[in-house]
């Protein structure tokens, strides 16, 4: 059962409790051990990992960020996107760390982005249901240039009464995961954001498309991906266009779950999880 964890406990148990503000995320360090950066989806605060957070800050140290613009996060003016890589990037430097990255969603997309840069030093990423590609995934034949922030989409959305932004948030988060009981947290977590980050920052996400560069990627990659709606041949074929370019990985498939593979299975999430960190 998801829940929110005690961070008084945690810091106690584990003898740390760190909190951080960078320009672009906000970052809960937690538990004591090897370094694990968790990086949330789109709209999501870091408390998305709370219950693997609370099982893995017992054997490593556990950095939860958080995004300008979401959860009650001030919001920054532009760049989302490139700002939040930009800080996660100091962060890294300034922590003196070799993380391993735990990625959802977007998550997932950042941490592939800092393994193609190698402006910081990274021991393996995990992506949970993330891309690299999402536009390509929504858009036959897809180029970056095909996304304009300036769009009538963009624009209705900036526009959107919050009665009818609320309607679309309900809408979204009964196909984002199976366990009925979630569906009004992840709706809450999407209207309780700033709207212009929702809108370009979503932008930012649909643009970035990273297919072409994997190869540059020379960490272990680890992927686990929500078999729900689609079935698992397709999403095994969605994943296997996305990742042409990347030279070996390895994929694990969650075939009881929606996109939120955390609220869906997580116990099945931290055992893969465990297995992995633990190699």
């Amino acid at each position: 059962m998801f829940r929110f964890i005690n961070f008084t406990f945690i810091a106690i148990l584990c003898c740390s409790s760190l909190f951080g503000q960078m320009e672009a995320i906000k970052v809960e360090v937690v538990g004591k051990g090897p370094d694990i950066i968790f990086l949330p989806g789109f709209a999501c605060p870091g408390d998305v990992w709370d219950d693997l957070v609370s099982e893995l800050s017992k054997t490593n140290t556990c950095h939860i960020v958080s995004y300008a613009g979401f959860n009650g996060i001030e919001a920054i003016e532009d760049r989302w996107l490139a700002s939040i890589k930009s800080s996660l990037e100091k962060y890294i430097l300034d922590k003196k760390i070799r993380p391993s990255l735990i990625g959802h969603s977007l998550g997932g997309s950042i941490g592939f982005w800092l393994c193609i840069e190698k402006n910081v030093d990274i021991e393996r990423i995990i992506s949970v249901d993330g891309l690299a590609s999402v536009g390509a995934l929504m858009i036959p034949n897809f180029s970056s240039d095909m996304i304009s922030y300036d769009s009538p989409q963009n624009q209705q959305m900036l526009n959107m009464p919050n009665e009818s932004f609320k309607e679309m948030t309900n809408q979204m988060s009964k196909s984002m995961v199976l366990d009925t009981s979630y569906h009004e947290l992840i709706s809450k977590w999407m209207m309780n954001s700033d709207r212009k980050t929702y809108v370009n920052g979503y932008t930012d996400l649909l643009k970035l498309d990273l297919r072409a560069d994997l190869n540059k990627i020379n960490v272990p990659v680890s992927i686990i991906a929500a078999v729900y709606p689609f079935g698992k041949e397709m999403v095994a074929e969605t994943y296997k266009s996305q990742f042409q370019q990347l030279d070996k990985y390895d994929i694990f498939f969650a075939e009881k779950s929606a996109h939120f593979i955390m609220l869906d299975e997580p116990k099945w999430l931290e055992e893969i999880i465990k297995s992995i960190v633990g190699e």
